[in-house]
């Protein structure tokens, strides 16, 4: 019973500090631009960037895992 009772004050409590708060429009988003697009932009490659880090043999082919799909 004490404990129903304690919840009923904390309840009415809380119910009297939602009436202060004022209505507003529901939102979503932080900001009202929505849907924003950017241009698309290609960036250069660079290969020998891009293979630096790639395990090679003697001959100079590249080592990679074969698919775990693949038979």
């Amino acid at each position: 019973m004490k404990i129903e009772k304690e919840g009923e004050k904390i309840l009415e409590k809380f119910s009297k500090a939602l009436e202060d708060i004022p209505e507003l429009e529901e939102t979503h988003y932080i900001v009202d631009n929505v849907n924003l697009t950017r241009p698309d932009r290609g960036e250069d490659k660079n290969p020998e960037k891009i293979l630096r880090n790639a395990d090679v043999d003697e001959d100079g082919n590249i080592i990679a895992e074969k698919g775990k799909w693949v038979k």
